[in-house]
């Protein structure tokens, strides 16, 4: 893709997700990057800089403003994480997150079909996108038109793995067998939100009401892509930090270690009932431009920084 139509795609879709959330009364904010702590996550791990933290995510920081009395907010930010490099993956990525005081994960949902509805006004703009809302990706035509399909997980595994998703947990598969066997095969013809992750899955989400061992975690899949995480947001501060010192318990056996975060914790207890999402900006332009990789859509890429070096390969 040529530079200009890579830096105008991205400029016209910068522009659609703000007017989309300004139009909702959303509150755009703009939070630290550096931070002298992060929320603990066995499954990320973080660049260390100077002592300090480059953000994961911006979760931490929108917490404490909705724990202040904002009630919906929105963030298009740049995160780093370590260990991410591929197809679909980049140390350094851009994120999209939002929050909605009194919603759940599943007003959460419609929202996230209202927010492709309204990018798909303008399908000239993105040219894997056509005027009957759907959307072209690896021979495959994605139908965009809402309800998209929602399945469990545990129906997922058991439809494309041949077994429940609480034995690829106890045989420590689980990761395993949802890259290679269930991704794979969802959101090829619409949109999938697999939804009600076991709750050893969702240490940041609320556990269901009527089943204790499933979080209100939803994750959305287009084309076989995992593009955005979402779920009801665990408000009691008294479970959080079991379920934090839990992930703090794997991560010091790893020899990674970290604190227990009490200002979040704190700041949890004046938390109202809330949803929240985080949605990969980069793979969403990837999506609707018809890209096959992350870096073919990225303004600046940063191996292209080291000139004359060798070795640096893009992937």
């Amino acid at each position: 893709m040529a530079l200009s139509h890579r830096l105008q795609q991205r400029s016209c879709l910068l522009q659609a997700v703000r007017s989309f959330f300004l139009a909702r009364e959303y509150l755009e904010v703009d939070t630290p990057v550096l931070l002298p702590e992060l929320i603990p996550e066995s499954q990320i791990v973080p660049f260390c800089c100077e002592e300090r933290f480059l953000q994961t995510s911006p979760e931490l920081c929108m917490k404490l403003l909705l724990a202040g009395g904002y009630a919906r907010l929105f963030q298009i930010c740049h995160c780093f994480r370590k260990e991410e490099l591929g197809r679909y993956h980049r140390p350094e990525f851009t994120m999209l997150e939002w929050y909605h005081v009194g919603w759940g994960y599943l007003e959460l949902m419609e929202e996230v079909e209202e927010l492709f509805l309204f990018l798909a006004r303008e399908p000239d703009r993105f040219p894997a996108l056509d005027r009957n809302m759907r959307l072209s990706r690896g021979g495959h035509s994605i139908d965009l038109t809402p309800p998209w399909e929602r399945m469990t997980v545990e129906a997922a595994f058991r439809r494309f793995a041949g077994t429940s998703a609480r034995a690829a947990i106890a045989d420590n598969r689980f990761d395993e067998i949802l890259v290679n066997r269930v991704e794979p095969r969802l959101g090829r013809h619409r949109p999938v939100f697999l939804y009600d992750y076991p709750v050893e899955l969702g240490s940041l989400a609320r556990r269901k009401e009527h089943d204790a061992a499933c979080a209100e975690r939803f994750e959305l899949y287009i084309g076989g892509i995992e593009l955005a995480n979402g779920f009801s947001e665990l408000v009691d501060p008294g479970e959080q930090r079991i379920r934090f010192a839990a992930e703090l318990e794997v991560m010091e056996a790893a020899g990674r270690p970290a604190a227990m975060p009490e200002r979040f914790l704190r700041a949890l207890a004046a938390m109202p009932d809330t949803a929240g999402i985080a949605l990969g900006f980069d793979r969403l332009l990837m999506l609707l431009a018809g890209a096959d990789r992350i870096v073919d859509v990225l303004p600046v890429v940063f191996e292209e920084l080291f000139v004359g070096q060798q070795g640096q390969e893009i992937r």
